[in-house]
């Protein structure tokens, strides 16, 4: 027992330490790191909205429920505040699956190489697991915000009597800020992946969620003050 838990403390201080040493080397220069995971994620980004205008374009309104900015209660804090915590749930789910990218592809080999028998097989056996999961989340996010944002704006667009393309060029400066803010470790994963450097996705996820945290700020003042106006202008209701 002791000696799995000193392979346990191995695999826990290498980790800390190269990613410590990580976030120290991106310090020095950090933006070609970040400027790659923003272009990563704005492309991920604009992927989704094509694929939720073409949802939306094909499904039938949700008839009866007003998901509109236009219809309620009036612009507030409490509003902005609503739809901060929404999509930091999904940043927080993106987050998850980059730590368990970095779990997989770092410590699993690290801390295999270190177990003999029984347990060594375990461990083997969990990375290709580990990286199942982590693609299944992505596809699972991707899918279910594609639906929903789909019936979302099919509901909208009708209920505001504008075309669904139109509908999606008012939505677009926030919504594209706040998937790219949402995708962030997801690019990170996805770039981390294919060059097979692994050990650097815990910092990756530290680095991102900081960046994307105020991006999703700016993006939901952006949708409860801003928007209305704009949608309201667009639409024949409106002016």
């Amino acid at each position: 027992m002791s000696w799995v838990m000193d392979a346990n403390q191995y695999v826990f201080v290498h980790g800390m330490r190269r990613t410590r040493s990580i976030l120290e080397h991106w310090g020095d220069n950090p933006w070609p790191v970040i400027r790659t995971w923003l272009l990563g994620s704005c492309l991920i980004a604009l992927a989704l909205l094509t694929a939720v205008m073409i949802a939306a374009s094909t499904m039938t309104p949700d008839y009866g429920f007003h998901y509109g900015p236009t219809v309620g209660a009036p612009p507030s804090p409490h509003l902005v505040l609503e739809v901060l915590g929404r999509n930091s749930l999904v940043l927080a789910f993106h987050a998850v699956a980059c730590i368990a990218g970095f779990i997989a592809g770092a410590t699993l080999p690290l801390s295999a190489a270190r177990r003999t028998g029984l347990s060594k097989f375990i461990h083997e056996k969990a990375r290709p697991i580990a990286f199942v999961w982590v693609i299944g989340c992505t596809c699972l996010s991707i899918s279910i915000q594609t639906v929903a944002l789909g019936l979302v704006g099919s509901t909208i667009a009708w209920d505001e009597h504008i075309s669904v393309p139109l509908l999606m060029l008012t939505a677009l400066p926030h919504a594209l800020l706040e998937l790219t803010a949402v995708f962030l470790p997801l690019a990170a994963w996805t770039i981390a992946s294919r060059k097979g450097e692994w050990d650097q996705l815990l910092a990756a996820t530290v680095v991102t969620v900081a960046i994307a945290i105020p991006m999703l700020i700016v993006a939901a003042t952006w949708e409860v003050y801003v928007w209305p106006s704009i949608l309201s202008a667009a639409s024949p209701w409106g002016s």
